[in-house]
């Protein structure tokens, strides 16, 4: 059966490797099912072909499995034709609300669409003064209430970066075949109308109380600090904590206990389970004597598989919270059916229900990192003998003990997650030990209990017990943030290579071995090619360029042998959210680059400047060039720190490794022209690696390219690639600039259906006429250009395809 399930698991991990679905999934699928079946009956004398046999038919099962799954979710679909279209909508709010200060997200179930054929779960955003509204009133929605709404749609569509986040693959999951926003108000006769208050159903009921859960939290802690993180304890919403509490618990370790966990679960699960124990052996204190009728035993597990399966549903049902769900529920059934079964079996049948129920989720860390956890601590305790205490020790020594105990199985977590967690994070936190040994008891034995009942008490009682939660998560994060800051609290390092990963986990099998395991201590050495290896650069004279898909904005990433430079910082999307953290640092710390020589800001738009503070907050920058006004907070925040900062201007010119820049514009007087637009200004860079160049031209206009044209020698604009101005715009990418340049591939970074509709049609058509090759970001994903010899271009979603990036 074990293996059987880890084929099982294999199987459906392969299929979300794969480009396309396979036709006939379903056929297929009874097929291996029988084929397997039968051929176990034939070898059932024979051990080593049965396990072999039961391996392969489980990673059939698993692959085709995944795939019927896959396909049944996928055909729901948004026609093409109809996005971007006014569509009525009627259906109820199927989530937990998330409220920013622009507005409110949730998804929303759809039981009517007029107009067009709209997938049942949507994804809809209904913002305060879109666009150019001056004011558009946001409905206040709850969970389960039935609505009709005018919506404009789009099928799935997130940006494709390497080492980043897959949105359209984790919408998937969700169930989610289209998102888009409420229109506000568009006709009279259909307004934006809420039709009933609250549709009776098991997931709206279920949602509804976390809404009121949560409300009641941040009634009692309204404008608290940590009100978020009490929020995530009780009901499993981490969205209201901002960016620097993550980048705080990161740091330390701690993030894991930020949520409804796997470790909070059982604890809840195991109160409950002997509270409930010992009332029933006590026959709730009346003579009934119930034991006799039920064992106490029984009694105890179910209790606790129901208050798991509670927290768990509050939780929004997250992989670690299944897979601790699924352990408790094997164990209380083995309890029941008399049946002794092995952690061993467990660990495997919550493997197999997981994956039978989501097999998405093998594509995200906190599945590998759950039962990573749960696998090191069974290697490094299974089978292994430990003194017993003598009968009647005392309670120190007791004590003693049981320190002992979590302090083991704390260093065989953290040991035996390094690995993976340089795999995934291409990061570890030296201080995770300590934040831990701090942090576990203090959160899970205190904060949650307290948060727990403080949100199902009344008033006053509540708000009593969430302010004491609250103000210990505030003395814990103060000790955090202290351990966070030290300068050694994270060695990072590229993400390793499959060879040095395998390595690396052969030197933790080493390390954790049980005791007289000969010199334990050298699968230490395991780990050296993982923690000190250096980021890939292109040899001397050769450079690498990477366009960033960060949406309708700019990010491009410039690499030389032994330097680094970032031209723009992508777009600002929200207040706390910005290209800088969504795209670029995450791929800089997955390549293991802790550093940029130089960042160039072209100009202050948003969509080119948003990420500028947050990247300075995050990587360490050498030099800032840009044409920002004086006051932008970019500039203050490189003026406060005493770093160097200077204005773009026309004639600035510098080598690395024998590459060469030299920047075109703007002139030095521009800086001070307060008629100019932002625009106008935009630095432009032309980048020479031996016979190839490349041209960063930021959002010039045609005036500007008429200026370069016009004060350039003859072959000075000349390049290989264009980054096109202005993303394509109608005011840009004139025809004699497009000569004198004379290109033979062009990047539009745009984004995904923008408002702006770039890359202009007539100027996307005057780059093809000219026979020169174009790629968009939003199509092709992120753009990596290899100048040596020859150019080598690599189209990031062409070169890792997935089946559910089809459009």
């Amino acid at each position: 059966m074990r293996t059987l399930i880890l084929g099982f698991a294999a199987g459906a991990a392969w299929l979300q490797t794969q480009a396309s679905l396979p036709p006939h999934a379903g056929v297929l699928l009874w097929l291996i099912a029988g084929s397997g079946f039968m051929v176990g009956l034939a070898l059932r004398r024979h051990a080593r072909w049965r396990c072999f046999v039961a391996l392969a038919a489980g990673a059939g099962l698993g692959f085709y499995w995944a795939a019927w799954l896959a396909q049944a979710a996928m055909a729901p679909q948004l026609a093409l034709a109809d996005e971007g279209q006014d569509i009525i909508v009627t259906g109820t709010v199927a989530s937990l609300p998330y409220r920013f200060e622009q507005g409110v997200r949730f998804n929303f179930s759809v039981d009517k669409a007029v107009g067009a054929q709209v997938p049942p779960l949507i994804a809809l955003s209904w913002y305060a003064g879109f666009r150019d509204e001056v004011t558009n009133e946001v409905g206040d929605v709850q969970p389960g209430e039935r609505w009709r709404l005018t919506v404009r749609l789009q099928r799935p569509h997130g940006n494709a970066n390497p080492m980043g986040f897959d949105y359209e693959a984790w919408l998937l999951e969700q169930g989610v075949r289209a998102t888009g926003y409420v229109r506000p108000q568009p006709r009279a006769d259909t307004p934006n109308v809420r039709l009933a208050a609250f549709v009776p159903g098991f997931g709206n009921v279920v949602e509804a109380s976390r809404a009121a859960l949560r409300a009641r939290i941040l009634r009692s802690l309204e404008g608290k600090q940590y009100a978020g993180v009490i929020v995530a304890l009780v009901v499993g919403d981490q969205r209201a904590i901002p960016q620097s509490d993550w980048q705080v618990f990161n740091r330390t370790g701690v993030s894991h206990l930020i949520s409804i966990s796997g470790l909070h679960i059982t604890m809840i699960a195991g109160l409950f389970a002997l509270g409930a124990g010992a009332l029933w052996r006590r026959s709730f204190f009346t003579e009934r004597q119930l034991p006799l009728l039920l064992p106490a035993q029984k009694v105890a597990a179910l209790a606790g598989a129901l208050a798991a399966f509670v927290y768990v549903l509050l939780a929004g049902f997250g992989v670690p919270a299944q897979r601790t769900l699924y352990m408790l529920l094997v164990v209380a059934l083995a309890l029941w059916l008399g049946r002794i079964t092995s952690i061993v079996h467990v660990l495997c049948l919550a493997l197999g229900v997981v994956v039978v129920l989501d097999p998405w989720a093998v594509l995200w860390p906190g599945f590998w990192l759950s039962f990573g956890a749960v696998a090191s601590m069974l290697y490094a305790t299974a089978g292994r003998t430990t003194a017993p205490l003598p009968q009647g020790a005392s309670r120190w020594r007791r004590l003693r003990a049981a320190v002992a105990l979590g302090a083991h199985t704390q260093y065989v977590v953290t040991v035996g997650l390094v690995p993976l967690t340089m795999l995934l994070f291409s990061q570890v936190s030296l201080v995770s030990p300590v934040a831990n040994a701090l942090a576990i008891p203090v959160i899970s034995l205190v904060v949650t209990p307290l948060s727990l009942v403080g949100s199902l008490l009344p008033a006053p009682l509540s708000d009593g017990l969430l302010l004491l939660a609250h103000a210990i998560v505030q003395m814990l994060a103060q000790v955090l943030e202290w351990l966070g800051a030290r300068r050694f609290a994270v060695w990072a390092a590229p993400a390793p290579p499959i060879w040095s990963f395998c390595w690396a986990l052969f030197g933790t099998a080493w390390l954790l071995a049980p005791r007289g395991w000969p010199h334990r201590w050298a699968g230490m050495l395991g780990w050296l090619p993982l923690l000190t290896a250096l980021p890939s650069s292109p040899p001397p004279g050769q450079m690498w360029v990477t366009a960033f898909d960060v949406g309708q904005g700019m990010a491009v990433l410039v690499e030389t042998h032994a330097h680094r430079l970032l031209y723009d910082t992508g777009p600002a999307y929200s207040l706390d959210s910005d290209g800088a953290s969504r795209v670029i640092v995450p791929y800089l710390r997955a390549r293991g680059i802790a550093r940029l020589d130089g960042v160039i800001i072209s100009h202050s738009d948003l969509d080119h400047a948003g990420g500028a503070v947050s990247l300075l907050e995050n990587i360490d920058v050498g030099w800032l060039a840009s044409s920002l006004f004086d006051g932008h907070p970019a500039v203050d925040a490189r003026r406060q720190a005493r770093r160097p900062y200077l204005h773009c201007m026309a004639g600035q010119r510098w080598s690395w490794e024998g590459v060469h820049f030299a920047m075109l514009h703007p002139l030095p007087a521009s800086h001070t022209d307060i008629a100019l637009k932002p625009n106008a200004r935009s630095c432009t860079v032309k980048i020479t690696a031996g016979k190839h160049a490349i041209l960063l031209a930021g959002d010039i206009e045609a005036a500007q390219e008429a200026q370069l044209l016009a004060r350039s020698a003859d072959g000075e604009l000349a390049a290989d690639v264009l980054l096109a101005p202005h993303h394509g715009s109608g005011t840009s990418s004139t025809q004699a600039f497009l000569n004198a340049v004379h290109p033979g591939l062009a990047i539009f970074q745009v984004g995904h259906r923008n408002r702006y509709k770039h890359p202009k049609a007539q100027v996307y058509a005057r780059y093809g006429d000219m026979g020169i090759t174009r790629l968009r970001t939003d199509v092709e994903g992120a753009v990596v250009l290899e100048f040596g010899t020859d150019i080598e271009v690599t189209q990031y979603r062409a070169s890792r395809p997935r089946y559910w990036h089809g459009r």
